[in-house]
């Protein structure tokens, strides 16, 4: 049978574990041997028998002492050893027994002596063959060896009684050689059932400990050994704990399925084991995020393996042909340093992480105290946030863009401002990083798209209004229908309103982005290209979406490197966007030297403090008056 030997090694093994760990039973049947032998010597007188009774109470007592000793060990670790020492003791003890029981039929001891003795022979061989049945070569070879000698003996004095009490010996010995194999079996059977159901135990844990996609810990394997290290953890050694979280896997599942996405993770798994120090813990914590665990000496190790990693999954993936740019942010703590237990190390580590996606992706950050005080105060943020929406504590202001060539103002910018009631006037650069975290952003961005479209609908119908949105706004599902919802709330022709995007949206770009603008377009919603420059400037972008007008960042404008590059970078783009039928704007406009440098240029269209600050939306009604008023042929700068 398949595993019929690990089966009997097992069965083997159990054998000798309870006889050395049971010596008490083993005592029992030693002193009935010694005590029963000993008597046959003194009543017979024998030299013989006395010599075989002295030799078995010596193996016997050995036996005992030997079996009380190897009670206190682990018998398991030298079961081999230990069966063939058993085996000489037990067989030589068997033949003893029956040798005494034989010598005194052979010798005509007293009829009362023989029955002890060879009832002693009878009973041992009988309770042996039972009780050792886990080795039948051991039970069977004590049986006969306790009772072929009684069987000689009585054939050899011949007489009736004799010859049928041999017989009735020797049908005994097929009797219980088939008890001793069927109590085998049964053992046998017992313990392939128990060895099957710890293999199913040990699978089931390892199931629920594995993550099906990679192969590597799941969150309760994690758990599991994340409590060993720990344990295991010495001075001087660090226990570091990387958090990874893919940078644009979300893009991988949303444009190529999931199974394509299942073998990102799984080569992301295979990357991660390479890079990953020998005994370091590797699991998928969920979606897709990682987390590595492993002692290390010093920081410096733990800046280093980081480095790898970042580098490895920097690299492009090959996947069903397409190639695939993914990256990762990772959070580092240390322990005891950042944690004195694990819980502590992994909020640790998340808030690097945190803090490593918030400063721009695709980078590692250790853990600092710093970044707690942070926390708290986004979090404040967010609820006040929340709170302000609901209270009205939110207002817009606009800012003109002015058309260079006339003067006049062709489009307001719209910019939220918050004034709080306790804090006062709240900075965009601190509130909208949170709103974006916190995807606070997606709500705000609808309320600033009406209330814009409400204030343009009071201006004159050649005045536009521009709104910035937010790669999230743009992600969120419908959100085409939230920027409809505000035109139709305001009753503005939807050409009246221009949506300004950044480069960094096109960073991320997938098929929603794309049918977003395609749609919006198709309403006749314009769309401009903010801060170019800044970014990974494509003319991809512009050829291949609708743009109407970009937007050429303050930088170059009225920057600390303002000089002959930024204003042939200005001439660049200006000659670029007449050629496409395309308006330029320039920001940060501040003086009216900048005004002429950058209408000379080429720009059409300029915003900045020169022209005026972003105003509330009655002072914007009041500017368009008053430009009413005045000459319309009005030129700028001469």
């Amino acid at each position: 049978m398949k595993g019929s030997g690990s089966v009997d090694d097992r069965a083997r093994s159990l054998l000798v574990e309870t006889l050395y760990t049971q010596p008490a039973s083993l005592a029992i049947g030693a002193a009935n041997g010694i005590i029963s032998s000993v008597i046959a010597a003194w009543i017979s007188g024998n030299r013989a028998i006395a010599i075989i009774a002295a030799i078995l109470t010596a193996v016997a007592v050995a036996r005992i002492a030997f079996s009380v000793r190897q009670a206190r060990m682990h018998p398991l670790e030298y079961s081999r050893r230990l069966e063939i020492l058993y085996e000489l003791g037990a067989f030589t003890y068997a033949a003893l027994i029956g040798l005494v029981a034989a010598l005194c039929i052979w010798f005509h001891v007293d009829g009362q002596v023989q029955v002890m003795t060879v009832a002693v022979a009878l009973c041992y061989g009988t309770g042996i063959a039972a009780r050792n049945a886990g080795r039948p070569i051991i039970a069977i070879g004590q049986l006969f060896l306790a009772q072929v000698p009684v069987i000689i003996a009585l054939l050899s004095i011949g007489s009736l009684t004799y010859i049928f009490l041999a017989i009735t010996v020797a049908l005994l010995l097929p009797a219980m050689t088939s008890i001793s194999l069927n109590v085998f079996k049964v053992l046998r059977k017992s313990i392939i059932a128990a060895e099957t159901s710890a293999r199913l135990a040990d699978k089931m844990q390892a199931l629920a400990r594995t993550d099906v996609v990679t192969g590597l810990a799941n969150r309760a394997g994690l758990n599991h050994q994340l409590v060993e290290k720990q344990m295991a953890l010495c001075d001087p050694h660090k226990l570091a704990l990387f958090w990874l979280d893919l940078d644009r896997f979300k893009e991988v599942n949303d444009t190529l399925g999931h199974p394509v996405g299942d073998r990102v993770l799984a080569e992301v798994a295979v990357r991660l084991r390479d890079q990953a120090p020998p005994g370091a813990t590797i699991a998928r914590f969920g979606g897709d995020e990682f987390i590595i665990v492993c002692e290390l000496p010093t920081r410096f190790e733990s800046e280093r393996l980081a480095g790898a990693i970042l580098e490895d999954l920097g690299r492009p993936f090959r996947v069903t042909g397409e190639r695939l740019e993914v990256g990762c942010s990772m959070g580092i703590a240390l322990m005891p340093d950042d944690g004195a237990d694990i819980d502590r190390l992994m909020q640790a580590a998340d808030l690097a992480l945190y803090h490593a996606k918030i400063n721009g992706r695709n980078q590692a950050s250790f853990f600092d105290p710093s970044m707690t005080r942070d926390l708290v105060r986004r979090k404040e943020i967010e609820a006040e946030l929340r709170n302000a929406l609901q209270q009205d504590e939110l207002s817009i202001f606009f800012q003109p863009i002015v058309d260079l060539e006339t003067g006049r103002i062709r489009t307001f910018e719209a910019l939220v401002r918050w004034f709080h009631p306790i804090k006062g006037e709240m900075r965009p650069d601190e509130f909208i990083p949170v709103a974006e975290e916190t995807g606070v952003i997606i709500t705000l961005g609808n309320w600033i798209a009406t209330q814009a479209a409400r204030a343009c609908a009071q201006w004159p119908e050649d005045v536009t209004v521009a709104v910035n949105l937010s790669p999230l706004q743009i992600k969120a599902p419908g959100a085409a229908l939230g920027i409809l919802n505000a035109l139709k709330e305001a009753n503005l022709d939807p050409r009246r309103l221009e949506l300004e995007v950044t480069e960094s949206l096109f960073l991320e770009d997938n098929d929603n982005t794309g049918r977003f603008i395609e749609e919006l377009s198709a309403k006749g919603i314009r769309f401009a290209l903010d801060d170019f420059g800044t970014g990974y400037s494509s003319l991809g972008y512009i050829n291949k979406f609708p743009f109407k007008k970009i937007k050429v960042d303050r930088s170059f404008v009225s920057g600390p490197n303002v000089g002959r590059k930024s204003d042939a970078i200005i001439r660049a783009v200006a000659e670029m966007g007449s050629t496409l039928e395309m308006e330029i704007v320039a920001e940060g406009l501040e003086t009216i030297e900048q005004v002429q440098a950058v209408k000379e240029a080429g720009c059409t269209l300029g915003q900045g403090y020169y022209f005026s600050r972003a105003v509330p939306d009655h002072l914007a009604a009041m500017l368009l008056a008053q430009e009413r008023e005045e000459d319309p042929r009005r030129r700028v700068a001469g």
